[in-house]
This record gives structure tokens, sequence and C-alpha cells, in this order.
């Protein structure tokens, strides 16, 4: 069994191994054990949660075969209480890194009309009377999908949204000024939806959760253009060494 980060081993596929948190085990006794819900058993809680990490590994696993794809690498994914981080490393390019950013989005698109298909269907069958704990899972399935890619594609940085946001603003920006914009965009909109979230009475444990994460990662990524402007002010100032191998001059003053 292999650690990494808090976070143990559970599987690889293409490549790529995928790593559950432990804080994970905090979000599956919140929502088996505690959660109140409309089915009649807290085995059908447990179906949720484990659907819902379904659905978190395919969006994860969307940014890293796209990462791949354009010639980057993606060996790890690591799935936590918030959802899941690829590490991936793309080529430094604003075309390469906004494909692995909105790949993952683009799986939960897809996964749209699969959701709400099948919900659709049970509506059509009238399994909220036959099979009731079935349908609600449908409609919680569907739901889930759809809130995650909205909130995913809100323009907050680090959400996909806001990486996306700065992905654009490569091209006309350059990477540093970009960076910067995007992290500031996502600091204002982290302490917005913070606020929001508190307005609309959510639980107030898991907005102080995303509102730390949020806030605290627009503060690194403004750290990190701040560090990558200092190197490339560094590079400019740097003087010009000559890597042309050194030739004898051919002075005859200096025969003897």
């Amino acid at each position: 069994m292999s650690f990494e980060n808090g976070s143990v081993l559970l599987f690889r596929w293409f490549g790529i191994s995928v790593y559950l948190h432990w804080l994970w085990l905090l979000t599956a006794y919140y929502v088996v054990l505690v959660r109140v819900s409309d089915y009649s058993s807290r085995v059908w809680n447990l179906i949720e949660l484990l659907s819902l990490f379904g659905i978190v590994v395919l969006h994860e696993f969307g940014h890293a075969l796209a990462c791949r794809q354009v010639g980057g690498k993606a060996e790890r994914i690591i799935l936590w209480p918030l959802g899941g981080v690829a590490l991936i490393r793309p080529p430094n390019r604003p075309g390469a890194v906004l494909w692995c950013i909105a790949a993952g989005p683009l799986v939960n698109v897809l996964l749209v009309p699969v959701t709400a298909g099948i919900f659709l269907g049970a509506v059509a069958l009238e399994w909220k009377i036959a099979h009731p704990d079935l349908y609600n899972l449908l409609k919680t399935m569907a739901a889930i999908n759809l809130g995650l890619l909205i909130f995913n594609m809100l323009p907050v940085y680090p959400l996909d949204g806001g990486q996306i946001l700065r992905s654009l603003l490569w091209f006309p920006m350059g990477e540093i000024r970009s960076l910067q914009v995007a992290s500031a965009v996502g600091l204002v909109g982290s302490i917005a939806l913070a606020g929001i979230a508190i307005f609309l009475g959510m639980d107030i444990f898991w907005t102080a959760i995303m509102a730390l994460f949020l806030i605290s990662r627009a503060i690194g990524g403004w750290q990190y253009a701040k560090a990558l402007a200092q190197e490339e002010a560094a590079n400019r100032a740097a003087p010009l060494v000559s890597t042309v191998p050194h030739q004898p001059i051919n002075d005859p003053s200096s025969r003897r």
C-alpha cells in the first residue's frame, strides 16, 4: 500500500495513480451516517457517495488525458473532500494549458445528457412510486453533475473557470500578467462566493473550508506570478555570456 501527502493509493489506470486523501473519510462519515436524506437506508447514502466519487474521477481523468495528448505529463490524481486535483504538467503554451483545463468540465458536459436522460427515463417509468430510493439517487446524480459543472466554470481562480480565464488572457497578456489578473479576480470571487453561501444559509463548516481553499490558492497564484516576474527580471538583467569557444589570436608580436 502506497501513501503520499496523507493519501492512500487506490488504483492505477492508463498509468495514472489515483490517491484518496484521508479527509475523504470525514466526507464519508458525514454523507453516509450524519446527513439527513430521503433514502430509506444508509446504504443508498453510500451508493450516492460512490457515484459522486466516480464523477469526480472521470472529471480529473479528463484533465490528465488531455495533458498527455498535448505532450505534457500526468501521473497522479489526488481526491479529497472538495473534489480532486490532477497533478499535471502541460507544455508551457496557452493553447495547451487551455485544452488541459477545459477537458475536465467537458467530461461533465458529456455526462449531462447521460445523467439527465436516465433520470427522465425514471420519471417516465414512474419509479418515484415503484422505486423511490433509486429515483432519488438518479435525481441527485443528475443535479450533482450539473451543479459541479456550473460551480467549476465560475471564473474564480483556481476553479477550472478561473484557469480557463487565465489561459484565454495568456494569449494577449502573456503568462505572468494573465496569472496576476486571474489570481486577483479569484481572490475577490472567493470572498464573494463565501458571502453568498452564508447569505443563503449554507453549512458554515463547508463554506469556511471552501473559502479558505479558494482564497489560499488565489494568493498562491499571485505569489507564483510574482516569482515568475522576478525571475524574468533577473534573466533580463543578467549579462550575456558567450558560448563560442575561445580562439587563439594570431599575433606576430607574440612570437619570439
